[in-house]
C-alpha cells in the first residue's frame, strides 16, 4: 500500500513536472503565433469623433498587417470613464487595446472624485497615434483680432467676456482657465453638453469665443464663420503654418494614444507598435490624419510611458486650480 502512494505521488509529481516545463514553451509559442483571432479596439468616445475616426483609420491599416480582424468598439460614458474601465479589467492577452483622447486619460483622474481605472498601474502605453491642435477662434464681430487685444480687451471689461466650452473639466474650458491666469484676465466659463454646441453658439454670436480642436472649429475658420487668434502651442502647427502661436504658457499637445491592459506580453505589445507605426508611416496615413486636422507624432512605448506621471501631475494642478470636480 505504501509502494502504490508512493509511486502515486512520483507519478503527480512527474506530471506536474511536465506541465510546469511545457507552461512557459506553450506560452511563448502563444506570444509567437499572435494574432490568432480578431482584435478589439475600444473607443470610449461617441463614434464619429476624431479619436473614432483616427482609431478606425489605424484599425484598418493594423488589420492588413497582422492578417486578421481589428474591430472598433465605442464604449462612451462619463466622459470616457466607462471604456476605460472595461480595457483596465480585461484580459492582458493582446486581444484588446485602449484608443483614447488625452484628455479623458489624464485629465479625468483629478477632475472625478473616483475613476474606475489607474492610468499608470492598470495600463501598458503602446504609443501615441496622433496630435491635434486647439485653437483659440473669436466670432468675426467681436473685436479683438490677435491675443494681445483679447487681452486688453478682457482688463478693459472684467468679468463681461464669455467663453464657451466642451462642459467642465473639459480641454477647452481648462485652456480658458489657463488663459484667465497666464494674462492676468476676468473670463466668464459657460459650459455646453459638447464642443460642437460651444463652437455653433459662437458661431451665432450668443458668445465671443472658445478654445476648439484643429477638426471642430477650422471649417468655421475657413468659412468666415470664427476668427482664429492663435494656436495652443509654442511651435507653429504644419496643418496651419500661418496661425501664430499662443507661447508655451498656452501650450498643449492633445493626443490620442493606444494602450494596452497592464500584463500584456512584451513582445506582443512590441509587435502592435512596429505594426501601428509602419501604417503611420504610409502617405495614405499622413494625408488622412491630415485631412482630420491631426499629425503623425514619432512615439514609442518607452518615451509614452516616461511622459505620462508629468502629465498627469500637469493637468491635477491645471484642474485644482480651476476649481472643476465632478462627483
Amino acid at each position: 500500500m505504501n509502494l502504490q502512494v508512493s509511486l502515486s505521488r512520483r507519478c503527480a509529481l512527474a506530471v506536474a513536472a511536465t506541465a510546469w516545463l511545457a507552461a512557459p514553451a506553450g506560452y511563448a509559442l502563444a506570444q509567437a503565433q499572435w494574432p490568432t483571432k480578431p482584435i478589439t479596439f475600444v473607443v470610449p468616445q461617441n463614434p464619429g469623433g476624431a479619436n473614432d475616426v483616427v482609431a478606425r483609420a489605424v484599425a484598418q491599416g493594423l488589420e492588413q498587417a497582422l492578417g486578421q480582424p481589428v474591430i472598433v468598439e465605442n464604449r462612451p460614458g462619463a466622459n470616457g470613464n466607462v471604456g476605460t474601465g472595461q480595457v483596465a479589467r480585461s484580459a492582458a492577452d493582446g486581444y484588446t487595446f485602449l484608443v483614447t483622447a488625452q484628455s479623458a486619460y489624464t485629465i479625468n483622474p483629478a477632475l472625478y472624485s473616483s475613476v474606475p481605472f489607474d492610468p499608470i498601474k492598470d495600463f501598458t502605453p503602446v504609443m501615441q497615434l496622433a496630435v491635434a491642435p486647439y485653437l483659440l477662434v473669436v466670432n468675426p464681430n467681436f473685436p479683438a483680432k490677435t491675443l494681445d487685444e483679447l487681452v486688453r480687451y478682457a482688463k478693459a471689461h472684467p468679468g463681461k467676456v464669455d467663453y464657451a466650452s466642451a462642459g467642465n473639466g473639459t480641454l477647452n474650458h481648462l485652456l480658458g482657465e489657463m488663459l484667465k491666469k497666464q494674462k492676468g484676465i476676468d473670463l466668464l466659463h459657460v459650459p455646453y453638453k459638447g464642443a460642437a454646441a460651444a463652437a455653433t453658439d459662437v458661431v451665432a454670436g450668443q458668445l465671443p469665443m472658445t478654445f476648439g480642436s484643429f477638426p471642430g472649429v477650422m471649417p468655421f475658420v475657413a468659412s468666415g464663420k470664427l476668427r482664429v487668434l492663435g494656436v495652443a502651442s509654442d511651435q507653429p502647427t504644419q496643418l496651419a503654418p500661418d496661425v501664430p502661436v499662443l507661447g508655451k504658457d498656452l501650450a498643449v499637445t492633445s493626443w490620442y494614444g493606444l494602450f494596452a491592459p497592464a500584463g500584456t506580453p512584451q513582445p506582443i505589445v512590441d509587435k502592435v507598435y512596429r505594426a501601428v507605426r509602419t501604417v503611420l508611416d504610409t502617405p495614405a496615413m499622413e494625408a488622412r490624419l491630415k485631412a482630420l486636422g491631426a499629425e503623425r507624432v514619432d512615439s514609442s512605448p518607452e518615451s509614452f510611458k516616461a511622459s505620462l506621471p508629468g502629465e498627469l501631475a500637469h493637468w491635477k494642478q491645471v484642474v485644482d486650480a480651476a476649481g472643476a470636480r465632478i462627483d
